[in-house]
């Protein structure tokens, strides 16, 4: 987990950027949005290469899912705490979370709770257990997986199982690079 304050081990890029530079960072932030480019946009645009790449990838999860949005972010949420990646959890704690539907309870059970949080309906509690046994066994279990069938098509498990391995990635590039926290990003529950 990286914390505000500590120096990042690789640092993002900082204005003015190279016009090429500018051009992919606009694309990784909503239009006419008054935000800087993310701290972990101007680090992936370190090497711009692989970070355009790796935009193709991120956006058609955010934007073109077949699960819903909703449950897209409980999978999102548990894997970046899972994975100690508290700055991307905060961040989507406030971009996504709250505007998908996610209570304040739910949003913090995805830090500090389980399955059987009472935050979590039966069928979001299937996620929190999805989330965790990739984290733990990159595999799933045949109970929960027959319990998964009942409510997810194969294409949407198949969803779930990427999203979960993406936001392992961006959880490495984080942990590892040392990228620091958004000030306006929300922070783990006490």
């Amino acid at each position: 987990m990286t914390e505000t304050g500590t120096k990042p081990r690789i640092g993002p890029l900082e204005p003015p950027y190279e016009p090429e530079i500018d051009a992919m960072l606009k694309k990784w932030m909503p239009p006419g949005g008054a935000v800087e480019p993310l701290a972990l946009f101007r680090t992936l645009a370190v090497h711009n290469d692989l970070a355009s790449r790796m935009r193709v990838v991120g956006s058609g999860i955010l934007g073109h899912g077949r699960v819903k949005p909703r449950e897209r972010e409980i999978m999102i949420h548990r894997t970046c705490a899972r994975c100690g990646a508290e700055y991307e959890w905060g961040v989507h704690a406030v971009a996504f979370g709250k505007p998908v539907g996610l209570t304040e309870e739910q949003i913090a059970a995805t830090a500090g709770g389980g399955p059987e949080d009472p935050a979590w309906s039966a069928r979001d509690a299937l996620l929190i257990r999805l989330a965790d046994e990739l984290h733990d066994s990159s595999c799933v279990s045949d109970p929960l997986w027959a319990s998964l069938k009942e409510h997810y098509r194969d294409d949407q498990l198949l969803e779930l199982v990427i999203i979960a391995g993406w936001y392992h990635l961006i959880a490495y590039v984080i942990n590892a690079a040392g990228v620091q926290l958004e000030p306006w990003a929300a922070r783990y529950p006490d």
